[in-house]
């Protein structure tokens, strides 16, 4: 089986690093960044800003490369509907960067704020 080396792991991983800026949260998994940040699965967002979204890459378990998130603790919902998914965009360039689901589904209400915990996305090497 192929392996992958660190640098090239950490320069895809890098990208979240230095040029995601917000993390949104969606009703499904998103695949275009106008879905993730308008369309009718968006829910609301996080701007953290230029290259605060997520870390440095890092020794990823068992294998692999992994990024960590920051925590949100003051997002804010745009629309009533249930959180089942997450997405990471450059609104700078508007590009959808990554997305995922949550570990748990949760509704959420227009007009208050959400948190997430730090979570990680690894890339494995092998």
């Amino acid at each position: 089986m192929p392996s992958v080396g660190d640098r090239v792991l950490d320069l895809g991983l890098n990208v979240l690093d230095v040029e995601a800026t917000h993390l949104n949260i969606n009703t499904t998994e998103q695949a275009t960044f106008a879905a993730a940040t308008a369309g009718a699965a968006f829910l609301g967002t996080k701007n953290f800003g230029v290259g605060a979204v997520c870390g440095a890459p890092a020794a990823g378990a068992p294998n692999g490369r992994k990024v960590t998130t920051a925590a949100v603790t003051d997002g804010s919902i745009s629309t009533t509907g249930t959180a089942a998914a997450w997405s990471i965009t450059d609104n700078t360039n508007s590009r959808l960067l990554a997305s995922g689901v949550l570990s748990a589904s949760q509704a959420v209400t227009a007009g208050n704020t959400f948190t997430l915990p730090a979570f990680d996305i690894r890339l494995p090497s092998a």
